[in-house]
């Protein structure tokens, strides 16, 4: 099945203001674009939206910028991109900077997910179990028409090769392969399931969607971390709220809460799926998204087939929702 048709119809739980799962009335047709990536680790291509040519300089007037007709990205081959940055953001998370070529900007959809590796020939480098360059995608929290620069959130997790080798070996002025691929799909109502730093694309999603003018898509996002400490991009996503507060709901949890948490404790359970998230019977008009550590996702969603969506399983199976409206990044 391919990856999300979109249709234009439409952890103990806490006390939350809910969406509602049934309307008074006939409800408007979303009109979303919702650029999503594939399966987990499978990149997503740049797509370009800008275009133009460029305009001869005159001593009447200045000369203008031409317009960057196509991504910095090369969707079917890996550019080395120069580390000119590290910003660290947490006990276990950066921002690392990069330049993109010539100066120009990602162009990719939301939710685009850049394809790293390390370069060929390199000390130390991570492989895959054939003995190949190992490969993780990772969705860049840079605005897709930043210019120059590509930025990703990267966290550390002691038994991510990749996340490992960026961390630990990779230096200012080394330079990190790279590549990107897309989709881009919409819906009526979207419920997110977040874990760590799985928070980063579908923050991208929201964070596009959300500022577009023309939405009428309702998000819930269900953010799941250890401790308040791991709670990535927390301050971005509570200013996305308070201003959209119509349209997103943010219910977090947390392994470990701290005296005083007023969010959900405890691990994604059925209980907050369903104290939060639209129910299946909801059919078409709602989409589940997963993006998280693989116990997460298989728990909820059940685990995925390499680079495929894999059988629905776990939470969402129990619940009674298909594969059709359950996507795990």
């Amino acid at each position: 099945m391919s990856f999300l048709r979109l249709t234009t119809r439409a952890l103990r739980p806490v006390p939350a203001r809910h969406f509602s799962t049934a309307g008074g009335g006939p409800t408007k047709s979303s009109n979303l674009p919702l650029y999503l990536g594939g399966a987990g680790l499978v990149g997503l291509a740049a797509y370009v939206y800008l275009g133009g040519s460029p305009v001869p300089f005159s001593a009447a007037s200045p000369p203008t910028k031409k317009k960057q007709e196509k991504s910095a990205l090369d969707p079917e081959r890996f550019l080395d991109l120069k580390l000119k940055a590290v910003e660290p953001y947490n006990h276990n998370t950066a921002r690392f900077v990069f330049e993109l070529p010539d100066g120009g900007a990602a162009l990719s959809p939301i939710t685009s997910l850049v394809v790293v590796r390390a370069s060929e020939g390199v000390a130390g480098a991570p492989l895959d179990k054939k003995g190949n360059l190992a490969v993780r995608a990772y969705t860049p929290i840079s605005s897709p028409e930043q210019e120059g620069e590509l930025v990703l959130l990267i966290k550390k997790y002691e038994n991510g090769v990749i996340s490992k080798y960026v961390h630990e070996q990779l230096k200012l002025g080394d330079t990190l392969p790279s590549r990107a691929r897309s989709r881009a799909n919409e819906f009526e109502h979207v419920a997110l399931i977040g874990g760590g730093s799985g928070i980063t694309p579908l923050y991208q999603l929201l964070n596009h969607a959300l500022n577009d003018p023309t939405n009428r898509t309702r998000f819930t996002l269900l953010y799941a971390n250890v401790t308040e400490a791991d709670v990535l991009l927390r301050e971005e996503l509570a200013a996305l709220e308070r201003a959209h507060p119509n349209t997103l709901r943010i219910v977090h949890t947390l392994d470990k809460p701290p005296a005083g948490w007023s969010g959900a404790s405890g691990y994604v359970s059925k209980e907050l799926i369903k104290a939060h998230i639209p129910p299946a019977e909801r059919g078409d008009k709602v989409k589940v998204l997963i993006c998280g550590p693989p116990g997460q996702v298989n728990a909820v969603a059940g685990k995925k087939d390499g680079p495929k969506q894999g059988a629905i399983g776990g939470i969402l199976k129990e619940l009674g929702y298909t594969e059709d409206q359950v996507f795990k990044f």
